[in-house]
C-alpha cells in the first residue's frame, strides 16, 4: 500500500469517477484504474462499484476512506513539520467555504494575508452549502472549513458576527418600520433561501411557534433578490450574505433588522487545532487577525 494509491482512492471517491479523478491528478485513467485495482487486491476487498453513470464507494470503502484521509492528513502534517524545521514554507491546505459570507466577505482578505506570508503553501478551496462544508471537515476532505457557530463537534475559531434581516420591496408597508417582528412576516408570500440559510430561518420561525407562507424555495441569491425586487415576496437572510452592491443593483429592496435582534456567528471549524498541520494552524491565526481588522 502506498500514499499514491490512497491519494488516488480518495480522489476517485470525491470525483465519483476514474476519468475525472485522472484529470484532477494529471495522470492517465489506466493509472487510476490500476491503483484502485491493486489496492483492492492488497486489502482483499471491493472499495468501489463501477457503474455506467458514476463510481460509487462501497459501504466498507466509505469506512476505509476515512482512514485514508486520516493517513494522508498525517503525511501532509509530517511534511509540513519537516519543512518548518528546514525554514521552508511548503505544503497544502484544503479549505471548505460556503456562500457569500465566507467566499466573498472573508476569504479574499484572509487569502491575501496568508499568501503574502506563506507564498509556497498551496491553497485549495471547495465551496458548498453550510452542511456540506461541515461534512467535509468531519470526513477529512478539507482541513478547515467556514461554518455557522457554535458547533460542539469541532474545535472552533469565531471570526465575525452579523444579524438576520428581512428583505422587502421599498413600497411594502413594513419597509416604513425601522425593524420588524417575525409575527409581521406571517401571512405574506415568503421566499425561503436555501443553501444553508433555511437551516437558520426555518428553526427561527418554528421556535416562535410560527409558520411562514413559503411560496418559493430558491438556492440562488440572484433569484431571491430578483423575486423580492419584483414584489413577489419577502425573505429573511443574514446581513453578511447580502451583496455589497445591493443598493446599486436592487435599489427597490430595503433590509430591516428583526426585532428582537437575531445574531449569527461565523467562524472556522476543524477536527483538532492542536494536532493540525502547521499550514492549517497558520491559516487559522491569520484568519483570526484578518477578521479583527474587518470589524
Amino acid at each position: 500500500m502506498t500514499f499514491t494509491q490512497l491519494e488516488i482512492f480518495v480522489m476517485v471517491a470525491d470525483m465519483r469517477g476514474f476519468t475525472s479523478a485522472a484529470l484532477r491528478l494529471g495522470i492517465s485513467q489506466s493509472a487510476v484504474s490500476h491503483a484502485i485495482r491493486s489496492l483492492e487486491q492488497e486489502l482483499d476487498v471491493q472499495l468501489v462499484e463501477r457503474q455506467q453513470a458514476a463510481v460509487e464507494v462501497t459501504e466498507l470503502g466509505r469506512r476505509l476512506l476515512l482512514r485514508a484521509r486520516e493517513i494522508l492528513g498525517l503525511q501532509e502534517a509530517m511534511r509540513q513539520d519537516a519543512a518548518v524545521a528546514r525554514g521552508l514554507n511548503q505544503g497544502l491546505i484544503r479549505i471548505g467555504s460556503f456562500g457569500p459570507t465566507s467566499s466573498l466577505k472573508l476569504l479574499p482578505a484572509i487569502l491575501k494575508a496568508f499568501r503574502a506570508r506563506y507564498p509556497g503553501i498551496e491553497v485549495q478551496i471547495d465551496e458548498g452549502p453550510d452542511a456540506a462544508v461541515i461534512q467535509w471537515v468531519a470526513d477529512r476532505r478539507v482541513d478547515i472549513g467556514f461554518a455557522v457557530l457554535p458547533d460542539d463537534r469541532f474545535d472552533t475559531i469565531p471570526l465575525v458576527e452579523d444579524q438576520l434581516v428581512a428583505l422587502l420591496q421599498r413600497d411594502h408597508p413594513l419597509a416604513a418600520k425601522r425593524s420588524v417582528m417575525l409575527e409581521e412576516l406571517i401571512g405574506v408570500p415568503f421566499i425561503m433561501p436555501e443553501q444553508g440559510c433555511s437551516a437558520l430561518v426555518e428553526p427561527l420561525f418554528a421556535g416562535a411557534g410560527l409558520a411562514p407562507h413559503v411560496r418559493y424555495r430558491m438556492s440562488q441569491m440572484v433569484t431571491v433578490l430578483g423575486l423580492v425586487d419584483n414584489g413577489d415576496g419577502i425573505t429573511v437572510m443574514p446581513e453578511l450574505a447580502l451583496p455589497q452592491a445591493m443598493a446599486e443593483t436592487h435599489p427597490r429592496i430595503v433590509a430591516r433588522p428583526l426585532r428582537p435582534m437575531v445574531r449569527r456567528r461565523v467562524g472556522l471549524i476543524l477536527r483538532n487545532l492542536s494536532r493540525a498541520a502547521p499550514a492549517v494552524q497558520a491559516f487559522a491565526e491569520i484568519a483570526r487577525t484578518a477578521a479583527k481588522a474587518m470589524r
